[in-house]
Order: C-alpha cells, then structure tokens, then sequence
C-alpha cells in the first residue's frame, strides 16, 4: 500500500529512531512441536499503562501444520528512506512470516486490527524453490529495493508433506551426503521477494562464490556491503545437533562480504574451523561505521562461546575485511547427572550463545547464553573492547532459575531470542531455540515464556519486570520464538544517515 508520505515509524537516522514512540504490543511466533496443530502469531500487550500489560491480548493461527514459524519481520522499515530506495512511500505494515520446516511464507496484514493480524497472503514451497532455488527460508530484512530472506537449504532438501524431515535414512544417516562428502541440500542463500506484492523475484546473488552454508544475512548499505554468516544445511539441524558434525566441525565457522550493488561475492573470513556455527549478525546502525558483531555458539575444544568483531583490515574503503574475538564465555562445570545425554561426557554446560542484539545507538549489545540461562549486557562503544556491565539469569540446563514473578517455578530454556526497543529502555527474551535442539537440551520440556527486561540507560544493567512474564498455558502448549515490537525494534531497521 502506497502513502503520500513516509510510514511516521520510518527514520533517516538511528540517532532520530532512538527518540521514537515506545511499543504499545509485541508479535510473538508461536509453534507446535508436534506439528498436530497451526503455529500461530501471538500479540503480547507492552503498554504499562494498559489493563493488560504482559498479556495475550490477539491470536491468529496460520492456516497449515508443520511450519516451525521462527524468525520473520517487517515488509518494510527506515531503509525505505535511503537515497536509493525505490520505494519510499511503502508503510510498515505486513510481518513476513517463514515456516522454516514447511518452506512456507506466510503474509499478515497487521494494519485493520493491530491485535489480530490477518493472512492474506501464502508462498507455497514450490514457487520459492522454482523461482529462487531455494527452501527453509529463515531471517527476513526488509530493504531499500526489496525483502530479503535467508535460505538454509536448496531444491534438493527433500522434505515430506508432513513437514517431517526426509533427507534422513532409516538408520540415522544423512542420505544428502554423497560418496565424496559434498553435501547436494544446498546451497542456502538469499531469496529476494518484491515489497507489493510480495512475490518471489528470485535469487539474490549474481555470484555466489565459495559461499556454501547459509544462516543470516545483513549490510552496511552505505558502503554496498552485505554480509552473511553460516549454520547448516537441514539434514545437519533438522532433528537436532549431530555430535559427529560438530566434533567432526562440519558446521558453519566463516562469514561472507558482498559487493551489495553487484551482487557478488567478495571474500570469505574463516574463524577457525573449532568455532562452530557463526549465526547472528548485528551491524552498527550508524552507517558511518564499518564494524559489527557475530556471535559464535561453541567451541569444540573447550565448549565456550564467543563474540567476534568485523572490521577493516586497515585504513580505507577498500581494505580486506577481518574479525577478532572480542568476547569469550568460558562453559560452566556441571554434575554429569543433571546433563543431558550430548553433555553427559563432558561435565559441563555450554553457554550457547544463539543470539545477540545490538541497542540502536550501538552502545549496549545483549549476548543470550541459552545453555546456561543467562543473558549478557556489555557496553561496546570501543567495539574491540566490549565492557560486562549487566547479566541477568533464567532458566538454564541445570539452574532452572526462576522469575521474579514466579519464583516457585523453576524455568527450562533461557533467554534465547533477544529484542531490544528503539529507546533502549526494554529488552524482551523469548525461551525457545528450535524445536528438536529444544528437545535434546531440555529434554524434560522446555515450556514458553516471555519476559522484559528494564535497563539502566545510564550506567547499564538490567532488571526483570515483575508485571511482564507471560508464560505456561498462556501460549497454548505453543512454544515461543523470536519478538518483533510495534513500529520497529533495533534489530528490524537499517539507517543511511547518521
């Protein structure tokens, strides 16, 4: 839908978005681990003035089972208003929603009724495979000249109808491996999908390069970078974490620059094979910077995880790129016998760092410790030298912390999926990694809950609120994933002015 002007959530500038109205509701994908019943869009209630803060206030099922709904976004954002945008007037208004198992993209107009999202659109497996080559669409970023979504998996990631992963053979083994190793799911990529009509323009690179392995994907649009990280093929993900591929590190452990403009590959940094699977990204917001963090879920070697810095290799616009590590979160030792069977042998618990979330005026960056129940704030303005100033604990494989609003209940999961508000006064955590991870590492159940956090915007820390904390049976025996905020959040926005 086209407006005579620019959507008021739109910003020419991070500085600008910062002072931005804050959220009134909160989208939440929601999902059935069994496949028996629809995955759902949930709207959570984020005025504090309202009767019903931190609730469930509007519920809208997707129409099919299977879909494992998982990361989505917005159709369009502040990009809109970069000098290159094509498109200026185009509102925020639709969530482009994947069904990461089932390959399905989902449509919903969330401007009729903001409580009750409504489906008008569904891109079927097919025509996501017969025009960009590609399945298991994952993280969506809307763009200047476009929607743009990573992809885990090609045309030849077989998948039953059931939305049961088929490209495992009867005995366990991955049956996509041919004799010589190379793996024939893939590659993953980006899909490109067009802000009106949302239909699928098709693949995104021109040349892809060495780049094999997909997971998100994000850019320094001033300077026409794009940048992509690595997880793994579906077979390697879809029912869990393979103990041989990982000890074997088969998974994911580089990144990827791209000329933007041209579409082409660039370079390929390799962060040492030990450091497996490099899956968010989070560039600065201001567009005169040329840094961003990574966030690595383990070492093979010791079991830690870490943050890396992307950055110039030198003086220039031109200068190769190179990472650092920047953040090391050493595992904690554990009682064999309260480890899941992946841990037992090990004696401890992995951090599993599986997301992070960089605040929109690139000070704080928020690092979610899945396997041990904590979630990390530190102060980055010196980006190489990131400073602890906040840490707050929920759940965790063995502490099973509870909230302050439920201290009777210890909690499986932890802070896993991080959403940051655009005035960097709230941060909301969701519990749920992915469905079959969730099983191997909380194999008793991982439950659902949600909760906000309030930060010191002055000094740093973090404090959960104790009025916010939907959970149990007020998500329906769904599981919850990742959190988009009303108007935008600051993972949802790209800037062109600073």
């Amino acid at each position: 839908m086209t407006r005579w002007t620019p959507d008021p959530s739109f910003y020419p500038s991070p500085r600008e978005a910062s002072t931005a109205p804050a959220e009134k509701l909160a989208y939440v994908a929601a999902f059935d681990r069994t496949a028996q019943r629809p995955d759902a869009i949930v709207v959570l209630d984020t005025d504090p003035e309202s009767a019903d803060y931190g609730r469930v206030v509007g519920w809208t099922d997707l129409p099919d089972t299977g879909d494992e709904v998982h990361h989505f976004g917005w159709n369009a954002c502040s990009s809109a208003l970069c000098p290159t945008a094509p498109h200026p007037h185009v509102e925020r208004r639709y969530l482009i929603v994947p069904g990461l198992r089932s390959s399905r993209i989902h449509v919903f107009d969330t401007r009729p009724d903001p409580r009750a999202p409504q489906l008008v659109k569904v891109i079927g497996a097919e025509e996501l495979a017969g025009r960009a080559g590609y399945s298991r669409p994952h993280t969506v970023h809307c763009g200047p000249d476009g929607i743009y979504l990573s992809a885990l998996g090609g045309v030849n990631a077989a998948q039953s109808a059931d939305g049961v992963n088929a490209a495992q053979s009867a005995d366990g083994v991955n049956a996509a491996q041919s004799a010589d190793g190379v793996d024939a799911e893939g590659p993953g990529g980006i899909v490109v999908l067009d802000h009106t009509t949302f239909d699928v323009r098709g693949a995104w690179e021109a040349d892809r390069g060495p780049q094999f392995l997909a997971y998100d994907v994000w850019w320094h649009l001033t300077q026409d970078v794009l940048v992509t990280s690595e997880w793994g093929t579906p077979s390697m993900i879809e029912d869990g974490i393979v103990g041989e591929l990982l000890l074997g590190r088969k998974y994911g452990h580089a990144i990827h620059f791209w000329d933007l403009a041209k579409r082409r590959h660039v370079q390929r940094v390799d962060l040492g094979d030990q450091y497996q699977m490099p899956l968010e990204l989070r560039p600065a917001h201001d567009p005169t910077q040329s840094y961003g963090f990574v966030g690595v879920v383990i070492s093979v070697e010791d079991l830690s995880a870490s943050v890396w810095l992307w950055h110039r290799d030198g003086a220039g616009a031109h200068a190769p790129w190179a990472v650092t590590k920047v953040i090391d979160i050493p595992a904690e030792p554990a009682d064999p016998a309260d480890l899941p069977e992946l841990l037992k042998p090990f004696g401890a618990v992995p951090p599993l760092v599986t997301d992070i979330d960089l605040s929109v005026d690139d000070r704080f960056l928020y690092v979610s410790c899945w396997g041990t129940g904590e979630l990390r704030q530190y102060d980055v303005r010196d980006p190489f030298h990131p400073v602890l100033v906040g840490s707050v604990r929920l759940g965790g494989i063995v502490a099973r912390t509870a909230h302050p609003a439920a201290p009777g209940e210890p909690l499986a999961g932890g802070p896993q999926m991080v959403e940051v508000s655009r005035d960097g006064r709230r941060v909301y955590v969701s519990n749920s990694l992915y469905g079959s991870w969730d099983d191997q590492f909380y194999p008793d159940g991982v439950g659902a809950w949600l909760a906000k956090l309030d930060v010191d915007p002055e000094h740093g820390g973090l404090t959960p609120d104790e009025r916010f904390f939907p959970h149990g049976e007020e998500f329906r025996g769904l599981r919850v994933h990742q959190t988009r905020l009303q108007g935008g959040d600051a993972s949802s926005d790209s800037y062109c002015f600073p």
